[in-house]
């Protein structure tokens, strides 16, 4: 009798983990060099969002890579947090900064589409923001380059938000 996946109840995906999009950002494999000869092991870099603008990024260290992905998916999820939307773009233009990384993140108008290169452009996917350019300036290391894009998008705030801080209204606002 063939084995049939379907039917295997250890096999069930969990329905809260069919709500987040997952995405392999990047997969790096290092090497300790110890008396007995190298040591290697991996690191994923992996990020989760919901597509409605709520995103996390995680980072797994294992010796296999499917376990460094799991590890990352952990962390991503238990790191999570909202980014405040336009629409389908951001509110204002802002800059991520994290160690030399530098991300500027533009609003564009409904059709432009994601102007993004590799770590931003997944990052953007999951969070479900669909009309942006972007511009990496300085370091291009994926780690750095993710962190302040989540940085930038972190200071986002819309018109609501700065009214409520101000103590003002929105029209007052945006005059």
């Amino acid at each position: 009798m063939a084995f049939d996946r379907r039917q295997n109840p250890d096999r069930r995906q969990n329905p809260a983990d069919q709500e987040y999009q997952e995405k392999v950002v990047a997969i790096n494999r290092v090497s300790k060099t110890v008396k007995g000869g190298r040591v290697m092991k991996f690191s994923a870099l992996v990020v989760v969002g919901d597509g409605k603008g709520k995103i996390g990024y995680g980072l797994g260290k294992a010796a296999e890579v499917p376990e460094a992905i799991r590890k990352g998916l952990e962390d991503a999820k238990k790191n999570m947090f909202t980014v405040s939307l336009k629409g389908t773009t951001i509110p204002h233009e802002v800059l991520g900064a994290f160690g030399a990384g530098r991300v500027i993140l533009r609003p564009a108008a409904a059709g432009t589409g994601l102007i993004a290169g590799g770590p931003v452009r997944a990052v953007l996917e999951v969070a479900g923001i669909r009309d942006i350019r972007t511009k990496c300036v300085r370091s291009n290391n994926p780690c750095n380059v993710v962190i302040a894009t989540c940085n930038g998008l972190k200071s986002l705030r819309t018109a609501e938000q700065v009214a409520a801080t101000r103590g003002k209204t929105v029209k007052e606002i945006l005059g």
